[in-house]
């Protein structure tokens, strides 16, 4: 099986108490979870895809959000407890929600052709469901496990995760830990 693991926007402009867009305690609670996954699945061959916010100073989303992660800042450098995982990724630089928009993502997952996408990363309710839901719109097989997503805002957090699962059939899961108990049931019944 091929397995993409995706990490959105986890950067220093997120994840660091200092950046412009600190996503807030939470962010620094999925840190564990994301690298267990990427340990785990590195170990099996998987395949690592980085996001990053990556905006020139003038972004017209900043009449949304405060400037933030621009280009060459320290703001967009990948968490230091990640950035081991990144040497060997594919780092998508973007500058709208969906990791797609305006990027080769599209043709970089062409070419892997993964049975799986695991998406991870801030913020649930905006650049992780954007980007996934473009990735279901593809038709990749998406599994989420909640506690390696995060948002600024619990409910939205807790909206978005409900969303993509009843309206985007993403297989939104507690933890990486159950998804691999399930991925062994299905082998023993297949």
């Amino acid at each position: 099986m091929t397995t993409v693991v995706m990490v959105i926007d986890m950067e220093r402009g997120f994840t660091d108490p200092k950046g412009t867009l600190y996503a807030g305690d939470s962010v620094r609670e999925i840190i564990g979870p994301i690298r267990e996954i990427l340990e785990k699945e590195g170990a099996k061959g998987a395949k690592f895809i980085f996001t990053r916010d990556w905006h020139d100073p003038n972004d017209k989303e900043f009449q949304m959000w405060p400037p933030h992660c621009v280009k060459g800042t320290w703001e967009t450098e990948i968490d230091p407890e990640l950035a081991e995982f990144a040497r060997n990724a594919i780092v998508i630089n973007k500058r709208r929600y969906s990791a797609f928009f305006d990027t080769n993502l599209d043709e970089v997952l062409k070419a892997i052709d993964p049975d799986v996408v695991i998406v991870t990363g801030v913020a649930t309710d905006i650049c992780v469901m954007f980007t996934t839901a473009d990735l279901r719109n593809r038709d990749y097989n998406v599994v989420i496990p909640a506690n390696a997503v995060t948002s600024f805002d619990p409910e939205a957090h807790a909206f978005a995760l409900k969303h993509m699962e009843k309206i985007l059939g993403v297989n939104v899961v507690p933890d990486y830990e159950t998804w691999l108990r399930t991925q062994e049931k299905e082998l023993v019944h297949a």
